[in-house]
């Protein structure tokens, strides 16, 4: 007897990697493209925008941008394995892109069970490229440390080097012996 499949969205979690790609970094900030959202959350693009729209007051500018028809072009030329986009694809609205905390207050104004078990993901794949990130600034401030002493040794090291070299060669050779000259040898 076959199983049935489960119902889309229901009890599946969508793994962290997947949503870490569809992360952007975009005038500064971490976002994900209102597209993506729609698709995690299980939503059409235009219901979630019209929710957006509706509660307004709930994303101020630091939860949520509006692209130019020329970065959201730029950004979806980026994603793409080729430069053409497939029919239908072309931009017709500016895009939105939500920060870490507008993908939360998404969730909230959606408020269906999959954006909510959607968002928990979401802020999960944030935080660990937040704690990569930081992982990797402390690895670079490290480097940077020990570059520095490296750099101060290697000068310390150079010095040491040229004494020994000019210790190790041999002395010049005197044009004429020092010193009484003995009968049968000549200098």
């Amino acid at each position: 007897m076959k199983k049935a499949a489960p119902k889309s969205g229901r009890g599946l979690l969508i793994p962290i990697e997947v949503i870490e790609n569809k992360i952007l970094i975009l005038r500064g900030h971490r976002v994900m493209l209102d597209r993506d959202l729609a698709e995690l959350y299980g939503v059409p693009v235009k219901r979630l925008n019209e929710q957006v729209k509706r509660n307004s007051d709930r994303f101020p500018d630091d939860f949520m941008l509006q692209l130019t028809l020329e970065e959201g072009e730029a950004v979806l030329l980026s994603r793409s394995q080729i430069a053409t986009l497939k029919r239908g694809q072309n931009i017709k609205y500016r895009p939105y892109v939500f920060t870490e905390h507008g993908t939360v207050m998404l969730a909230n104004v959606l408020r269906s069970p999959v954006a909510v078990r959607a968002s928990i993901q979401v802020v999960r794949a944030f935080v660990h490229l937040r704690r990569m990130l930081a992982t990797n600034e402390d690895l670079a401030r490290k480097i940077e440390a020990l570059e520095r002493k490296v750099g101060k040794h290697d000068a310390d090291l150079q010095a040491i080097l040229n004494v020994l070299q000019e210790l190790l060669q041999p002395p010049a050779a005197a044009k004429r012996p020092m010193g009484f000259v003995g009968p049968g040898k000549k200098y």
